[in-house]
């Protein structure tokens, strides 16, 4: 097992000691403190749960038994103190099991507890490869792969390639690293996932100065994984991929790319996409953009040193990007209008704004294995058990607006959310109140003290446009409406082409085939959102239906997606063979299973406008299977173990059964 080591203990009071504990979960504590200690006071005690559909949050029920596991944590601490703040071993395995049943306040089921212990995070590459007989330098030498893309998906493929030994280079469009934290830098801009499960498990330690992080320091963790693991001198920065074409004869892909003006060609037995798909604008098409003499640009594309002090600004789109912006602009600017055609639900989060307090980051540095135990915990509240009910439809459920009746819970937590905002304006409730149910679309996440909500109530600042836009003139914008509006400057949070996977790359495949035919019947489509049958040795991360998965992040998810890539990779390695690929018959059966476990998804809501449904109405971004079930089909595409299948199971994602190795 790991040790830890704690920096600034040795230095500590008593005083400092209890006033940090003060602000730390109890149920972390103690959880942590029984792997610790293996104490028996710690386990017979009681809790309480409530769900909020994103999320459940447990809290123990009696004050006495908080104040005992603060003075038992309290007492460890002290007493690691004094004996040097030396190493501190995690404790005995077998011990896991338990400690993490009292961290969730309830028992982890047990075919799901490798998944668990996966996301502990005590193992920095628990979701790397291992070889069971590492094939000859020669051999490792004469196999190479190209990832594309320098963000979050493709940096941690790239680390996960260096921990197998296997040859690989990185290109990368921009001129750094950081993907969609180095391109998103608009005011406001932000992470909408707890920033402690927003890391790979091999970046866990990383410390983060926010619950929710701001995206210079989410920028800054990409930039670590990238130093940390050595891997900026195998990025090829600006060289924007154009093709990718397979050679049949030399089962390799070529890969044609733009670097600095002068296309350059690199030939790769793998590739590995992890281009995103939030990575190109979606720039509206609206007459007159080309005819506005202000400043006009997409939020993605950001204006370095822009000075909107004292001017006027149009910000059109009301999802995530809108709603972070508008807030921020109202601060700076002579006014803002907010063009909406489409509002959004959103989720208030008491501190969602605000820093980790001193005592807290002192903790994550100071208490052995604290900030495992909250990353495992703040998982678990999201876990697939905790949030499906509300994001499914029950067919038998009548309401006018939500589509079970947890979903109808989450909508009342929501309208309370608003009348307590909007309680003396009855009209802007009106126009901020959505007419699709809560979660079929992006969850937009606001603090609760001051949000989009609270900016729109301030009219000297800010007035709410509802409609789309007629046209774009020189001056400004004329609404749907004919009403006129003169501004300064127009940043369009218009969102991205997500449905457009793999755009604008041209990808060619076996016998010329293309994506676009593969997917000429309803959109986007792979088998275990990585695989399409005819391109061999391509391996797309974060593609289609990889996201929103319901109980599991996309980073997560992602994760799983690189360690099958990187398997399937090495298996091809230590076979000696060429290719992998998949069939088109496991292809359809995978999607098939997609396909009836989507039919029941809340996104799928006929009234909801975004990203979430594609134009044949079917969801190609988001996820339906179980991620546990996941978990199990990604793991090993070489495995024998009999507990990674399942009788009833529609794919078999091994060697020699739903891949063809040659």
């Amino acid at each position: 097992m790991m040790v830890a080591k704690q920096p600034e203990l040795l230095a500590a009071t008593d005083q400092t000691i209890d006033d940090a504990l003060g602000y730390a979960d109890p149920l972390v504590l103690r959880g942590l403190v029984y792997q610790l200690t293996a104490d028996p006071e710690l386990l017979p005690i009681e809790v309480e749960t409530e769900n909020f559909g994103i999320s459940e949050s447990v809290t123990v029920r009696h004050q006495a038994d908080v104040a005992m596991i603060r003075a038992k944590a309290a007492a460890y601490l002290r007493a690691c103190r004094d004996a040097g703040a030396g190493d501190v071993p995690l404790g005995p395995a077998e011990r896991l099991p338990r400690s993490l049943a009292l961290t969730a306040g309830r028992e982890i089921p047990p075919p799901e507890l490798d998944m668990w212990l996966e996301q502990l995070a005590v193992d920095r590459f628990a979701r790397g490869v291992s070889w069971q007989e590492k094939p000859s330098a020669e051999r490792l030498d004469a196999f190479s792969v190209v990832v594309i893309g320098a963000g979050m998906g493709g940096l941690n493929a790239g680390a996960q390639l260096a921990h197998a030994g296997i040859t690989f280079t990185i290109l990368e469009k921009n001129p750094e690293v950081g993907g969609t934290w180095y391109e998103n830098r608009y005011p406001g801009c932000r992470v909408d996932t707890p920033s402690r499960t927003y890391t790979h498990v091999l970046g866990a330690d990383f410390d983060y100065p926010s619950p929710f992080c701001v995206q210079s320091e989410n920028e800054r963790y990409v930039n670590w994984i990238a130093d940390h693991f050595d891997l900026r001198e195998k990025v090829q920065f600006g060289t924007d991929v154009q093709s990718l074409v397979w050679d049949e004869d030399t089962k390799t892909w070529e890969i044609t790319a733009l670097q600095g003006g002068v296309q350059r060609v690199w030939r790769a037995n793998a590739v590995i996409t992890a281009v995103g798909f939030l990575s190109r604008p979606n720039i509206p098409s609206v007459p007159g953009l080309d005819e506005f003499t202000g400043e006009l640009f997409h939020t993605a594309r950001w204006p370095s040193g822009l000075d909107l002090t004292g001017k006027s600004v149009a910000v059109v789109g009301s999802g995530c990007t809108g709603y972070q912006l508008v807030p921020e602009l109202a601060k700076q600017t002579g006014h803002v209008y907010h063009f909406q055609r489409t509002p959004n639900w959103v989720f208030d989060v008491p501190g969602y704004l605000a820093p980790y307090p001193p005592q807290v980051n002192w903790l994550d540095r100071n208490f052995p294995y604290l900030v495992n135990f909250i990353r495992f915990q703040q998982s678990w509240s999201r876990r697939p058990d905790a949030t499906r009910a509300a994001n499914e439809i029950d067919p038998a459920f009548e309401d006018p607006t939500a589509l079970s009746a947890a979903n109808k819970v989450v909508l009342e937590q929501r309208l309370a959310f608003m009348r307590s905002k909007f309680a003396d304006r009855p009209d802007l409730m009106a126009k901020m109140l959505p007419v699709a149910a809560p979660l079929s679309a992006r969850p937009v996440l606001v603090d609760r003290d001051y949000s989009i909500y609270d900016a729109l109530l301030d009219e000297d600042k800010v007035t709410l446009v509802t409609g789309g836009m007629q046209k774009v003139t020189a001056k400004g914008i004329t609404a749907e409406d004919g009403t006129e509006y003169e501004v300064d400057a127009i940043a369009l949070a218009t969102g991205y082409r997500a449905n457009d996977y793999l755009w604008p790359m041209r990808v060619q495949g076996r016998d010329g085939a293309t994506p676009q035919e593969l997917w000429a019947k309803d959109g986007a489509r792979a088998y275990l959102g990585c695989l399409l049958p005819g391109f061999p040795n391509l391996f797309v991360l974060y593609g289609p239906n990889t996201n929103a998965n319901v109980g599991f992040a996309a980073i997560h998810l992602e994760e799983l997606v690189t360690r099958f890539a990187v398997s399937c990779i090495a298996g091809v390695i230590a076979e000696e063979k060429d290719t992998v690929d998949v069939t088109m018959d496991a292809y359809w059966r995978y999607n098939d299973e997609l396909d009836r476990n989507m039919v029941s998804k809340v996104y799928l809501d006929p009234r909801a406008n975004s990203y979430f449904t594609n134009e044949f109405r079917r969801s190609a971004t988001n996820g339906a299977i179980d991620p546990r079930i996941l978990w199990r089909w990604l793991r090993d595409p070489r495995s024998t173990d009999p507990s990674l299948t399942r009788d009833g199971d529609a794919i078999s994602p091994r060697f020699g059964e739903d891949l063809v190795v040659e």
